[in-house]
């Protein structure tokens, strides 16, 4: 079988988030089962040269966009087994930041064009398309419009994954034509609200639509969640599935990670409080290993939850606990935790920016992982803190729902804390329990194990992604 996974993220190459990390190692999980499995992205300005200068050129072609006759040159490398290939035009992708742009809409129209005019040039002929996220959503219409009668075409299936509704590449009703390229025939199949809908498009035209959790795949057919296409979801749900995403447990790995101060695992865990001084140490935290370390990574909006954090913060400041933060977001969320920082001194510590090396440390040198999303498509920071021994805090909404079990000191089952309801002091109720676990030591030890057992790896995931293809194929 052959897959072509289309995407505008993969770790090393790109990565803002969690697409770039599934992008990064779902195809190789694939490969090692015996798929071929491909990844195509575009050539961006910030790829770093190590990756630039191993790539080689394929070929180059035109890609008709509407009426525009645009150049793509066609480059591939491999990195880690899996082949990957870069769509470059300078115009579209020379740019400091990924998205962000007035021209999205006419980027990567472009970018889902190119794809499509690529398969010409390349000695590799996909059977499944999978696309992901809005940036790649008009593949499928594509196909089913402008390539419907097209033998070359006509037969390939694909697949579009929604990695998070909120965002849908929503534009004026007057790119279907000018930008698009698309007659008036089909403007109800990628209009939604009177404006173009990228994803409502892929929604409708691909072969089978999947999310990134299964409680997510659920959560998206109510209007609480469906960001107004909970009844296009409704009426495809016939085609939906919910598969977890996992996480790459080679990067991931106490056991062998060499960014930190000591590495541990299951059978020596208590090597994680020499990480725990560490971090202490590097962040002017009072260097005590007896005091518990509640950690805040990521993004900070407000589907993350950060409001109810917020409105429990003193009461939590109360309990004898230090606190780290690290992520960027809203202003008002940042200047907060900075605030909270200065306030608490060598009790607290905000760092702005992201490090991947520091937020591996924090997972690592951390007790408690705070994560009590509004929403969350399937998070993988709550998985990463398994990793490492960190319990999560979460409220149970998609993936942090299907990922984390709330722990039962009777039977000793379960492998974090958990919530139902969006209310600070649910939350607050969370982070007391969590406690009292912690000071008790028999639980504690107990919760920890389960942690440091817990598997996300692509392992199961990998499973149901070949079998779907199969229904497909």
């Amino acid at each position: 079988m052959r897959i072509l996974f289309l995407s505008t993220e993969a770790d090393p190459f790109a990565k803002s988030g969690g697409l770039g990390d599934v992008i990064g190692s779902l195809p190789r999980e694939l490969k090692d089962q015996g798929i071929d499995a491909r990844v195509m992205l575009p050539l961006y300005k910030s790829i770093k040269q190590k990756y630039i200068k191993d790539m080689k050129f394929i070929s180059d072609f035109s890609v008709d966009l509407a009426w525009r006759n645009i150049y793509c040159g066609l480059f591939e490398i491999e990195y880690d087994g899996v082949t990957f290939y870069f769509l470059d035009n300078e115009y579209y992708f020379y740019r400091d930041n990924y998205y962000g742009y007035f021209d999205d809409g006419e980027r990567f129209a472009y970018f889902s064009k190119a794809v499509l005019s690529s398969l010409g040039v390349l000695d590799f002929k996909p059977e499944i398309l999978h696309c992901n996220e809005w940036q790649t959503a008009l593949i499928p219409v594509y196909l089913k419009t402008l390539l419907k009668d097209d033998p070359n075409y006509n037969t390939i299936k694909t697949v579009f994954t929604i990695h998070n509704i909120e965002y849908q590449g929503r534009f004026d009703k007057n790119l279907l034509s000018d930008i698009l390229g698309l007659s008036e025939e089909f403007r109800n199949l990628i209009t939604y609200n009177n404006d173009i809908n990228f994803m409502k498009g892929a929604i409708v035209t691909c072969d089978k639509l999947t999310t990134v959790s299964p409680t997510y795949a659920e959560e998206i057919t109510y209007s609480f969640y469906g960001r107004g296409l909970e009844e296009i979801i409704k009426e495809n749900q016939y085609k939906l599935k919910g598969i977890l995403n996992g996480i790459d447990t080679k990067l991931y790995d106490p056991e062998k990670d060499k960014t930190l101060a000591a590495n541990y695992a299951i059978n020596n865990s208590k090597n994680k409080e020499m990480n725990k001084k560490d971090l202490q140490k590097n962040l002017g935290l009072k260097i005590d290993s007896s005091i518990p370390i509640f950690a805040i990574v990521g993004r900070m909006v407000e589907h993350k939850g950060i409001d109810m954090i917020i409105n429990i913060f003193e009461e939590l400041m109360n309990e004898k606990i230090q606190v780290v933060v690290l992520g960027t977001g809203m202003k008002e969320y940042e200047d907060f935790f900075k605030k909270k920082a200065y306030d608490y001194g060598d009790r607290m510590n905000t760092v702005i920016g992201f490090s991947s090396e520091l937020a591996t440390k924090i997972y690592a040198g951390s007790d408690f992982f705070l994560m009590p999303s509004i929403s969350e498509p399937c998070g993988l920071a709550q998985m990463i803190a398994l990793r490492y021994g960190t319990i999560p805090i979460v409220r149970e909404t998609g993936g942090l729902k299907d990922s984390i079990s709330a722990f039962s000191p009777e039977n000793g089952i379960g492998n974090g804390i958990t919530f139902k309801s969006i209310n600070s002091q649910d939350l607050l109720g969370a982070v007391k329990r969590a406690i009292k676990f912690y000071w008790n030591k028999d639980n504690w030890h107990v919760l920890i194990k389960n942690a440091l057992k817990s598997d996300f790896s692509w392992k199961q995931s990998t499973k149901e992604y070949m079998s779907m293809y199969e229904e497909i194929y």
